[in-house]
């Protein structure tokens, strides 16, 4: 159940739960946190904590959650405090682990993307459930099935547990710092394209949406993302909204027991940048703003495939041109080099590549719908110069100079992106019907969506 300081939300998020997988208990609001205990207490009952924070988690809301179980007589281990350098891997996964092994403990993660998933993994390898206590509308992993996490140089999704309650506090939340809102702004914007890549795979066979699900996501997320601004200001309704819609996209993977419902196109850009260890300024670009230029990544091309008659293509000709897996591995090598990188892109590609049979079928079903579908979309899609404007006023980077990538870089990643995960979207479409070439030179011509910034424009991000 929730909280009554859900707000407006507060039925569509209880009717989650109840069907949720693994969650039970979710409190959001301000002053949350001091509902930790009682959620805590419902969902474990008197079974000691252990809290995992970083340094800068545990002093947002860490500390003070660890006071109020103390003050309902909850017993609590030493808290597990990662150092400032914490990254979402399989090293620090092990090491959170080996920590708590010994300690007979419920983990209660506090944190955002990266102390979340760290948790998530390390319990269910630990055979335990855990909380998670969020202090950033930063991204909808809260309530996910799986963790995203770096092994051997790949940003892979573990298959683990959601966690079974969760705190999200509008206070702590909307003392955040920079930009982590806005990051999850921009990951919950980018559901609408992840919910087009799920109209072209239904329609073409490969994947069939689930209706229930696809109403978690889709049902108020134009009403979650209706207030940009507000969230650049930390207004308290818009922050409610933000926390909603990230929490039921992170129920919609749950009870779908995958990434679908919530990640197309827009995050293999992130994932591959990811892959890359991409680094702008220094540092790495947040999760949602890379997300957030996956987003207008992928509308682009969505858009340039609508203005196309892709019923009128011919399909014996598309089956022809198609590459065999042989031809996909070297032209792996040639865009990727040698590593680890390379040999995830050959796995997944392997997993995906149709035989020409397959393919025929999956271009025959796209070619006879595509009117109707092209309809689907074009009513389903927020038009690319509105969301650029939205990821703007919410204090999102809006071009990809400003996370670091080149628009030569960018062209590179749409065939980059392809290769390196199993899921069918939008590039995996134009591939097929063999105008994945023409639509990247429509995408990125002069004045095109993704034509090149001007150093002016470049100088304003």
């Amino acid at each position: 159940m929730t909280s009554p300081s859900a707000g407006s939300d507060a039925p569509l998020l209880d009717k989650a739960l109840r069907a949720a997988r693994d969650t039970r208990r979710l409190a959001i609001g301000e002053g949350s946190r001091h509902e930790a205990p009682a959620l805590f207490e419902a969902a474990f009952g008197r079974r000691p904590a252990v809290i995992v924070a970083d340094p800068h988690t545990l002093e947002a809301a860490g500390r003070e959650v660890l006071a109020a179980f103390h003050r309902e007589g909850l017993s609590c281990a030493e808290p597990f405090v990662f150092g400032e350098d914490v990254y979402a891997d399989i090293e620090d996964v092990e090491r959170l682990e080996a920590a708590i092994r010994d300690v007979e403990a419920i983990p209660v993660a506090v944190g955002s993307g990266t102390i979340n998933d760290l948790t998530k993994l390390a319990a269910h390898r630990l055979g335990r459930p855990y909380m998670a206590v969020a202090t950033a509308a930063s991204m909808d992993g809260y309530t996910a099935f799986g963790a995203s996490i770096t092994d051997r140089g790949s940003k892979q999704t573990f298959n683990c547990p959601a966690p079974r309650a969760v705190v999200a506090d509008l206070e702590v939340i909307a003392k955040a710092p920079p930009g982590m809102n806005a990051s999850g702004y921009a990951d919950l914007l980018a559901k609408n394209v992840a919910g087009a890549d799920w109209i072209l795979a239904d329609a073409a066979g490969v994947e069939p949406i689930d209706l229930d699900v696809w109403e978690t996501v889709h049902g108020r997320l134009r009403t979650w993302i209706e207030n940009p601004t507000g969230v650049a200001r930390n207004d308290p309704e818009a922050l409610r909204g933000l926390v909603a819609g990230l929490m039921m996209s992170g129920f919609a993977m749950q009870a779908h027991k995958t990434s679908r419902p919530a990640s197309g196109a827009d995050h293999q850009f992130s994932h591959l940048w990811d892959m890359q260890h991409h680094t702008f300024d220094g540092a790495a670009p947040s999760h949602g703003f890379k997300v957030g230029i996956g987003t207008l990544a992928s509308l682009a091309l969505h858009q340039e495939l609508l203005a196309r008659d892709l019923e009128n293509v011919d399909v014996e000709r598309a089956v022809a041109a198609w590459p065999t897996l042989e031809i996909e591995e070297r032209r792996i090598a040639e865009l990727f080099g040698p590593g680890e990188l390379a040999a995830k892109a050959v796995e997944e590609t392997r997993a995906k590549h149709p035989s020409p049979e397959a393919l025929r079928d999956q271009l025959d079903r796209l070619r006879k719908a595509w009117p109707e579908v092209r309809e689907r979309l074009a009513r389903h899609l927020i038009p690319f110069d509105e969301v650029r404007a939205r990821l703007r006023l919410a204090g999102c980077p809006d071009r990809p100079e400003a996370i670091g990538i080149s628009r030569e870089r960018l062209r590179v990643s749409y065939e980059q992106a392809t290769f390196i995960r199993r899921r069918f979207t939008v590039l995996d479409v134009a591939r097929r019907f063999g105008v994945f070439g023409e639509s990247l030179d429509v995408v990125f011509r002069p004045h095109g969506p993704l034509a090149d910034a001007t150093p002016a424009q470049v100088k304003m991000q």
